[in-house]
């Protein structure tokens, strides 16, 4: 699959479906406390995708994937599957919204802490964090993805942290996942250069522990092996004329 470089058109269409993903995440946040299952934000997420914004979800049916969005929590990496599982005080949840609007896609993630949080936890969090805007600052016309990915492992094990190399971030535009896909790892100098009108996702996944991760029985949820605390953070992203976009920014939550 060749990159496909967005027109003005689609780019007007993306900060669209960027501003939607956001929202959700917004109006999520409240109802994030002990107590309350995945299912339950599953559930208050999609009612407000489909009926209040007239969005669609787009993990829902995507690969077989039974949910509206994506539910991680502690040493789930990505890709959790939102059930009867109840948050207890302490624990920390990535959300992690896809919306399709008028065929275009807006990807976000974010952490959040139910109650009071841990220390471990927040300071991973905040690595997390710091990984994705590492990253997301250095995009702009000519910057090699190798360049970023090479910063963003960098700033992680300088923190003795680590980052997984199973999953990435990828191009997205009228598909879920295009061409290229952004390694949050790896050498500086290499990989894809780039040009105005790419739009990817940045989403590195940290992990407290080693960077090792298992698929569980569900063929979904991906756990660390060490059951190490992970954490990730994720934008989708315009690469401008002179530097970069972020298309999934909340007014609430700058970078």
């Amino acid at each position: 699959m060749a990159i496909t470089l967005k027109s003005a058109a689609e780019i007007d269409k993306m900060r669209i479906a960027g501003r939607l993903a956001a929202d959700v995440l917004k109006m999520i946040e409240p109802h994030i406390v002990p107590g309350v299952t995945t299912d339950r934000l599953d559930e208050i997420c999609h009612d407000y995708m489909v009926n209040v914004q007239q969005t669609i979800p787009a993990p829902l049916n995507y690969r077989g994937f039974p949910k509206s969005i994506c539910t991680s929590v502690n040493h789930q990496v990505c890709h959790g599957i939102p059930s009867s599982k109840v948050l207890k005080n302490g624990d920390m949840i990535n959300i992690d919204i896809t919306v399709i609007k008028d065929e275009y896609h807006g990807d976000t993630s974010r952490m959040f802490v139910v109650g009071k949080p841990k220390i471990q936890a927040q300071r991973l969090a905040q690595v997390a964090y710091d990984c994705m805007k590492i990253g997301i600052e250095m995009i702009k016309p000519g910057v090699a993805l190798g360049d970023i990915g090479f910063a963003i492992q960098t700033y992680a094990e300088k923190n003795r942290c680590s980052i997984v190399r199973e999953y990435c971030g990828h191009g997205i535009g009228k598909g879920f996942h295009e061409d290229p896909q952004v390694l949050h790892y790896g050498k500086a100098g290499t990989g894809v250069v780039l040009e105005p009108g790419m739009t990817f996702t940045i989403e590195p996944m940290v992990n407290l522990g080693k960077r090792h991760v298992k698929l569980l029985p569900d063929d979904w949820t991906v756990v660390t092996k060490d059951r190490s605390l992970s954490a990730q953070w994720e934008h989708t992203n315009l690469v401008t004329d002179y530097g970069f976009e972020i298309l999934t920014e909340h007014p609430d939550w700058p970078l």
